[in-house]
């Protein structure tokens, strides 16, 4: 087993999970290094758009939707100037890279493939998990953005419902530097909103379903990490981190999982028609 007794009574109770020392800091550098190849090959001048949280999901395009089945890279809001221009070095502009890592490139699909993880999740209570996306996240110093409180399965939807976030910390994750915020339990109350696309138009939606406030009677708990270490969640916890207005930056990796043979919803902007299952 990769997950004690203990670690998932832990899960099943609070809808998440910090696990330290999974990884070793060579698998770290690795990660970091493929990531740095995929920025480098970046093309800045070409593809401009930006990730960002703060506007309800209303600046998602063609670049992003079509990052389901390729690898593409979104830039920091706080990266452009004035004139839509880079403010900065490009290694250091960059919000994340997504969301098919997972297939698109060797060191990612190498580490993907590690045994524990398929190990964790079966402990979960998985039988056949998928990876269904992957994204590297940069957390730039100075101006890496807030994301949001949110719920993953407003923008994964499933049926019946069923996708784990799984949260690679590849540099020590601080209060500092934006590590994740949750709220232990709050996976037991109603899911807020939900994303859904059009696909005539290629417009997606944030629609709001429930206004039980964010931060209410559940209080938010920091999860600091150190590098190496997985945070597992639950898709209806919620989740944030703030700003990094920090000297340090704070890469981590995502995954997000599923049943192979769950219904995957039409709406869903992540759609995967020409790529075979990631099994774990």
């Amino acid at each position: 087993m990769a997950l004690s007794d203990t670690d998932i009574e832990r899960f099943r109770e609070q809808g998440f999970l910090a696990i330290e020392g999974v990884f070793r800091p060579s698998q770290m550098a690795a990660l970091r290094s493929a990531a740095a190849e995929i920025v480098d090959a970046f093309d800045a001048d070409a593809h401009r758009t930006v990730f960002r949280t703060d506007d309800r999901d209303t600046g998602r395009d063609d670049y992003f939707f079509d990052s389901s089945e390729a690898v593409h890279c979104f830039l920091e809001a706080g990266a452009l100037d004035t004139d839509g221009g880079l403010n900065r070095e490009k290694s250091l502009a960059i919000n994340k890279i997504g969301h098919a890592l997972h297939d698109r490139d060797a060191t990612f699909r190498t580490f993907c493939s590690h045994p524990w993880f398929g190990a964790a999740l079966r402990d979960l209570g998985y039988v056949a998990p998928v990876v269904m996306q992957t994204m590297y996240i940069f957390k730039q110093p100075g101006i890496g953005g807030e994301v949001r409180w949110h719920q993953d399965a407003s923008y994964l939807i499933s049926a019946p419902p069923g996708v784990t976030g799984v949260w690679v910390a590849v540099e020590d994750a601080t209060e500092t530097n934006g590590c994740l915020w949750m709220q232990p339990g709050a996976h037991r109350l109603p899911l807020r909103e939900r994303y859904t696309v059009d696909w005539r138009a290629r417009e997606g939606g944030l629609e709001t379903l429930d206004d039980t406030p964010w931060q209410g009677s559940e209080p938010a708990v920091p999860v600091p990490v150190p590098a190496g270490s997985v945070v597992l969640f639950h898709e209806r916890m919620p989740h944030y981190s703030s700003e990094n207005r920090s000297q340090r930056s704070r890469h981590a990796f995502t995954m997000h999982v599923t049943e192979q043979l769950v219904e995957w919803s039409a709406l869903n902007w992540l759609q995967r028609p020409t790529l075979p299952p990631f099994r774990l």
